[in-house]
């Protein structure tokens, strides 16, 4: 089956339990759907580069999924429609990384590489 990242963003008056709660509810319409939630992270709330429904916080939910496409198109059919949602990417991949995503690691664990040559600069 084909693998999908989605990220939601959930209204931000919402509470953690409440956000997390959504995530389980999309699993479980993956799950109806014959795919599945592979994995999930709460990366928590989070100040938006511009307004969204007059919201410029918002609850962050990434999700790792393996399912069919009909199965996606299903649960993000269900994600316009839900009220809490703002918005929402999905982005098919060819595999998904074992490490914790890009925004759950600490700052002196992520990779950097050697910066490019800075010429004559003094």
């Amino acid at each position: 089956m084909p693998l999908y990242e989605h990220v939601m963003i959930a209204r931000q008056d919402l509470s953690n339990t409440q956000a997390e709660g959504l995530i389980e509810h999309f699993g479980t319409v993956l799950a109806d759907n014959d795919g599945k939630l592979v994995d999930s992270e709460y990366w928590g709330v989070k100040t938006m580069a511009y307004k969204i429904n007059k919201n410029r916080k918002g609850h962050y939910a990434f999700l790792r999924s393996d399912a069919p496409a009909t199965a996606v198109h299903e649960m993000e059919r269900l994600m316009r429609l839900h009220d809490d949602v703002m918005r929402v990417l999905t982005i098919k991949v060819d595999e998904h990384a074992e490490l914790p995503s890009v925004q759950m690691q600490k700052r002196d664990e992520r990779e950097r590489g050697p910066r490019p040559d800075r010429g004559d600069r003094r």
